[in-house]
């Protein structure tokens, strides 16, 4: 399902993909504020933990290009943990002409060492999928060529607080819970930032939202002396 919203004072408007087993509701106080920005939203579901990610870049590309083709300016992408990684697939095969600028939000740009550990257990395989799979810190050739270094805009806002004390034992310092900090990280990037709160609440924590719409509109996050 997706949901196509108008701009209220901007010819810009953005994607928003959530995360893995997630849906298009964990967004919805984010899209309610990019909104109230003036952007103009897509908002989409996606069958995250059904299929591999080149498939799920596929999946995405006719809502996004109907939508883009509605927009008189720039299409960003705000994504949320996995999200990032569709994002990045898509874009490395279908980039809009007027691409503008992406946010990122916990997502494992160098991969979840909890991946790592629970890849070869059933109950995770069945659950998460094929996507889930390529969640490693360690990627298959074919894999990484999908995930090209990024030559557009991209800002990434981490988390450093957990709300999983016993499964993110193992994770390296700081970590959001799912996600080390330095995992997140990316070759390319333009900006990188740390906030004060852990993996699933990134996408309705207010410096969170905040912070993306700083990126979104000056192409940096506001970073304190």
């Amino acid at each position: 399902m997706s949901e196509w919203r108008p701009a209220t004072s901007t010819s810009d408007g953005l994607v928003l993909l959530h995360g893995i087993s997630r849906t298009a509701r964990s967004f919805r106080r984010m899209e309610l504020a990019l909104q109230a920005a003036g952007f103009a939203t897509l908002n989409l579901d996606y069958e995250s933990r059904r299929k591999p990610l080149d498939a799920l870049a596929e999946d995405i590309r006719p809502a996004v290009e109907l939508f883009a083709g509605r927009l008189e300016g720039s299409l960003h992408f705000v994504c949320h943990s996995m999200g990032g990684l569709v994002a990045r697939a898509y874009l490395a095969r279908h980039r809009p002409l007027r691409l503008g600028r992406v946010v990122m939000l916990g997502t494992p740009n160098g991969g979840s060492e909890i991946a790592d550990r629970l890849k070869s257990i059933a109950a995770y395989r069945a659950f998460f999928g094929p996507a889930g799979q390529q969640l490693v810190t360690r990627r298959d050739a074919a894999t990484s060529a999908m995930l090209p270094t990024v030559d557009y805009p991209t800002g990434i806002i981490a988390g450093n607080r957990s709300i999983y004390p016993i499964t993110s034992m193992g994770l390296p310092r700081p970590h959001d819970g799912r996600v080390s900090v330095a995992n997140t990280k990316l070759g390319g990037m333009t900006d990188h930032i740390v906030i004060r709160t852990s993996h699933p609440w990134l996408v309705r924590n207010a410096e969170a939202i905040a912070q993306t719409i700083a990126f979104l509109r000056d192409g940096q996050f506001e970073h304190k002396s």
